[in-house]
């Protein structure tokens, strides 16, 4: 069975493998997230803030797949079995059913800030390890601040 040689030490290897698998299960979990919000959503504002969810969604598709396909590239496996996502994610989930727009809003705003929070502690941690991995998370930091702050503008 083949694996992948990383460019990293073992112990940096480590580092910038804890910090994208918690990235991974952040990201797979706020697609899930934001996807349930997308069907179920009704209110007044009901088409600005449908399509905005599809936004998030892409932004944590994309995301995702980065975090993963670095993290195999570093000599980690990636684990984002639907198991493994239940078990280990921090995002708080939403009621079931019709969700007031509203809600979802204030809702996506606190799942985002939570997220920020702690891409920032990823930053933080790989900063020495592998600046490369901390880049990539730099990034994505970046747009789901951007995220964030238009959900925040529409409370």
């Amino acid at each position: 069975m083949a694996s992948v040689k990383s460019p990293l030490t073992e112990a940096a290897m480590k580092a910038a493998g804890d910090a994208l698998q918690g990235a991974l299960i952040d990201l797979i979990d706020l697609a899930l997230v934001a996807k349930q919000a997308h069907w179920n959503l009704t209110g007044r504002n009901f088409k600005v803030v449908h399509e905005h969810l599809d936004e998030v969604v892409a932004l944590a598709r994309s995301g995702q797949d980065d975090v993963a396909e670095r993290a195999v590239a570093i000599g980690a496996n990636p684990d984002g079995r639907a198991r493994t996502v239940a078990d280990r994610t921090s995002i708080p989930q939403l009621e079931a059913g019709h969700l007031a727009d509203d809600k979802v809003v204030a809702a996506i705003t606190d799942i985002l800030a939570q997220i920020i929070a702690r891409f920032r502690e990823r930053i933080e941690a790989t900063d020495e390890p592998d600046q490369v991995t901390q880049d990539l998370l730099v990034g994505i930091t970046a747009e789901l601040e951007k995220q964030h702050w238009m959900f925040q503008a529409q409370t």
